[in-house]
């Protein structure tokens, strides 16, 4: 796995000044609690490419990064039917994993770092818990009919969430490979559960609606149903009911966070369930489809050139602190918001700041532990505050 030096790796300028060291480790990153102080210097520090990749193949999408609980491990899972596991504490690559029997998207760590969960994109719709440390399968989570759009592990057991386009949402233990739980709901494209474990979310775009769920008490109706035409139509008539990419909890649990694929995300109150603040993207989002989306039926298969073919677990996600959100923006660029920052009067809030990246951050995801984010397009991106900013 080839790794390569960014633009602000180059050795320091005629004009003297300094260059910023890929050997810079995370270890040596500003813990989160000081993220307000770092956060506008971020810049990306080290690319790391497929070098597996060769006889002129295009280099695959990346269609999902995840973390492991201590921060030190990261998970893409690529266009290749392969998952790709990075050491970002060394700045390394670690191992390759193949899914080509039955495919592979959503993969998530559990909170053993060498288990993980993925969906299947081949031969069914199972979702499979595999071992990393020796590429064997432990069991297979099967009874969705259609294509999973989504994976969620609870923050502390060994619970999961999965949606899926055959409009049912179940609730899995990794102990058993039978469902706990199943929801009947249209669209149920997106879950989240909260940081207390206590409460789940499910976003169902062609309804417009989010949907608050007791966990001890599922099977019962939602205890809090967020209307999002309602809420949101004064600053968004494109994403009210279709293209949400992203479901999320801020880290107190107040705030919910609704990415879309147009022109800017929403930020909710999870509470009273009305809009805080909708997070404007000016010159628009990236080109991935959303979950439940499928392509244009135009009788022709994507080119595997075509970012938009692709699928993504999002493009947008809160800071570990929960103040600010980052996200992709078009074709480049990694937009940030400070949401402490007072809304417009029609609640419209345009960035805090740009960090520049001439590549497209088409997954993003932050580090849970670390002042790091990573992005990703077809190669891998990894960030990190500048010291000499």
């Amino acid at each position: 796995m080839a790794s390569t030096p960014m633009d602000l790796d180059l050795p320091a300028s005629s004009n003297g000044s300094p260059a910023l060291s890929i050997s810079r480790n995370l270890a040596a990153s500003a813990p989160v609690s000081n993220l307000s102080d770092v956060v506008a210097s971020f810049r990306p520090t080290k690319l790391l490419r497929r070098d597996d990749i060769k006889d002129g193949r295009p280099q695959p999408r990346v269609l999902s990064i995840d973390y492991d609980d201590d921060g030190e491990l990261l998970m893409t899972s690529a266009s290749d039917e392969t998952i790709q596991i990075y050491n970002v504490r060394e700045g390394r690559h670690d191992k390759s994993l193949l899914s080509k029997k039955y495919g592979v998207k959503l993969a998530k760590f559990t909170h053993t770092r060498s288990s993980i969960i993925y969906g299947s994109t081949k031969q069914n719709h199972a979702i499979r818990y595999l071992a990393t440390h020796d590429n064997s399968f432990i069991r297979y989570f099967e009874g969705h009919d259609a294509a999973v759009t989504a994976l969620a592990v609870h923050p502390g057991s060994d619970n999961f969430i999965s949606c899926s386009q055959d409009n049912t949402v179940r609730l899995w233990d990794t102990q058993t490979k039978h469902w706990q739980g199943q929801l009947f709901l249209r669209s149920p494209y997106l879950a989240a559960y909260d940081p207390s474990g206590t409460v789940f979310a499910v976003a169902c775009p062609s309804s417009g609606s989010v949907l608050l769920y007791d966990v001890r008490n599922y099977d019962k109706a939602p205890f809090t149903t967020i209307d999002i035409v309602e809420q949101c139509r004064g600053v968004d008539s494109q994403c009210l009911v279709k293209g949400w990419t992203k479901l999320e909890f801020s880290n107190d649990g107040k705030t919910i966070l609704v990415g879309t694929k147009g022109r800017g995300h929403f930020l909710l109150d999870a509470f009273q369930g009305n809009l805080k603040a909708y997070l404007r993207r000016p010159a628009g989002g990236t080109r991935r489809l959303a979950p439940g989306e499928n392509l244009a039926a135009n009788g022709a298969a994507p080119a595997p050139t075509d970012p938009g073919a692709f699928e993504s677990s999002g493009d947008c996600c809160f800071a570990p602190d929960g103040r600010y959100v980052l996200s992709g923006g078009a074709k480049q660029d990694v937009l940030v918001w400070d949401t402490l920052k007072q809304p417009a009067e029609n609640k419209v809030l345009d960035p805090t700041w740009t960090l520049p990246d001439k590549r497209e951050a088409a997954v993003l995801a932050f580090n849970p532990r670390f002042n790091f984010f990573a992005t990703a397009d077809q190669d891998l991106v990894l960030w990190l505050p500048d010291p000499h900013a």
